[in-house]
């Protein structure tokens, strides 16, 4: 009987999967443009791109004359979106080759070769239980299951010990902690829909009083010879980053006759939802965030100065003005400003972040040859380029106006921080809505800025 469940499990798995994956692909069809390969809408966004150039190379010699541009700047705002809407999709069809590519894809929501046994049994016995949550037998399961991997733990391996972290003895009136693999897979997935993940230090902790000490002088240095006195160097001066904590939470909702269907993959619709939901809303934080209840984003802090780094107060950010009360720069020297107020050291992994209505803007400057600063992606897996540097969009950045900081620059792996606990837990709640189940997963996630010389922020202002 177990081994006809587990056939059935399986062929059930392999099902969603290719289910999922022609979804996908008939949802691109729907789109416009529409594109079926990251080849044809890198080639879309090339020739795009190259229009776009043309028009607005004719849009600045309207200006010169002294004519009207009102038919030319809404061609280009219409090509702006056009190009957005073209590397989305680029990066939505990457995100799922890279899904489709990972072992065990089709298998399941997640490769289960490095799975230990306990853990694969407490999963199946977890899954059943988000089911039938009041049958005794299920809770049992759970329960025999929580304890075999925590007994596992004594003598396993790394991963096992941390599986015993994360699965707690909890009963199901307070829920149960979630799975180890599917507690990866919401995290893997998550770092696909929040783009600070995918650039910051991100630390995995065991408690919210998490802090790192950064060098803020650099260690002393001299140079001596063989017989020399070593003179005494400088006291390093040490500052501390203590993240702040906020519990991420997502309420993904399923009705109850589809948790009574056979054929509804529960397991793979919980990870899809709570990382589309936690995703979202840890991005918003980390570049917002005001640290109550939350991570303290990254210009969720004190308000940027425009003092640079050697005389300005650790943990504050330097600003450079556009030039412009209410408008980006007039020239592109500004943006070259921005780039050298950054310390060699950490420019080598530099990049721009920023929104897509900024980046609309970017997209006209030229250098002093006439050459366009922003080049389009034009390699699979590779973002765009402005003056050289990778561009990361971020939704949640200002939008401009007077006074707002729009555009980052720097190296956010040095600069930022984010601080996760091990484990979510998950709760079953049928009783707010009849007849839906709504399930509550949440974990515990920080975040604060680590080195402020490594970011430089564009202060929208006039000086």
């Amino acid at each position: 009987m177990n081994t006809m469940r587990n056939d059935f499990r399986a062929f059930h798995a392999r099902l969603s999967a290719l289910s999922a994956f022609s979804l996908c692909f008939a949802y691109e069809k729907r789109e416009e443009p529409s594109i079926k390969s990251v080849a044809e809408a890198l080639d879309k966004i090339a020739n795009t791109f190259e229009e776009y150039k043309k028009v607005n190379d004719k849009r600045i010699e309207e200006v010169k004359k002294g004519n009207s541009t009102e038919d030319l700047d809404a061609k280009l705002a219409k090509m702006d979106v056009e190009i957005g809407a073209l590397g989305e999709a680029k990066s939505r069809i990457e995100r799922l080759e890279a899904k489709l590519a990972r072992p065990g894809a089709l298998g399941g929501s997640g490769s289960k070769d490095d799975e230990s046994k306990e853990s694969a049994e407490y999963r199946a016995a977890f899954v059943d239980w988000v089911r039938s949550p009041t049958n005794s037998d299920t809770q049992q399961r759970v329960s025999q299951a929580q304890k075999a991997v925590e007994a596992k733990a004594a003598t396993g391996t790394p991963r096992e010990r941390r599986a015993a972290q994360v699965v707690t003895s909890t009963g199901s009136a307070g829920g149960y902690a979630l799975p180890e693999l599917i507690e990866r897979q919401i995290a893997r997935l998550s770092v696909d829909v929040s783009p600070i993940r995918q650039i910051a230090t991100v630390r995995t902790v065991g408690s919210p009083d998490y802090k790192e000490l950064i060098d803020v002088g650099g260690a002393g240095f001299e140079w001596v010879g063989e017989a020399d006195t070593r003179n005494q160097t400088n006291t390093p001066d040490l500052a501390e980053v203590a993240p702040t904590f906020g519990m991420a939470s997502a309420k993904p909702q399923a009705s109850e006759e589809s948790l009574d269907d056979l054929f509804f993959d529960v397991e793979g619709w919980l990870i899809e939802s709570a990382s589309e939901a936690i995703g979202q809303g840890e991005g918003a934080a980390f570049v917002l965030g005001n640290g109550t209840k939350k991570p303290t984003g990254i210009l969720g802090g004190p308000a940027p100065v425009v003092t640079p780094d050697a005389g300005r107060a650790f943990g504050t950010l330097q600003y450079i003005a556009s030039g412009q009360a209410a408008a980006l720069p007039a020239s592109a020297d500004v943006f070259i400003d921005v780039v050298y107020s950054v310390r060699a050291r950490y420019r080598n992994n530099a990049r721009w972040l920023t929104n897509k209505m900024i980046l609309a803007g970017m997209r006209k400057y030229k250098d002093s040859t006439g050459q366009y600063l922003w080049q389009p992606a034009l390699q699979a897996g590779q973002p765009s380029l402005f003056m050289g540097y990778p561009v990361t969009e971020a939704e949640d950045m200002p939008v401009l106006a007077a006074n707002a900081f729009p555009l980052a620059f720097g190296d956010f792996k040095e600069g930022y921080l984010i601080a996760d606990r091990i484990g979510m837990r998950m709760t079953r709640d049928e009783i707010t809505t009849p007849g839906f189940v709504k399930f509550y997963i949440r974990r515990r996630t920080g975040g604060k800025l680590r080195n402020t010389q490594a970011i430089k922020v564009l202060k929208i202002a006039a000086a």
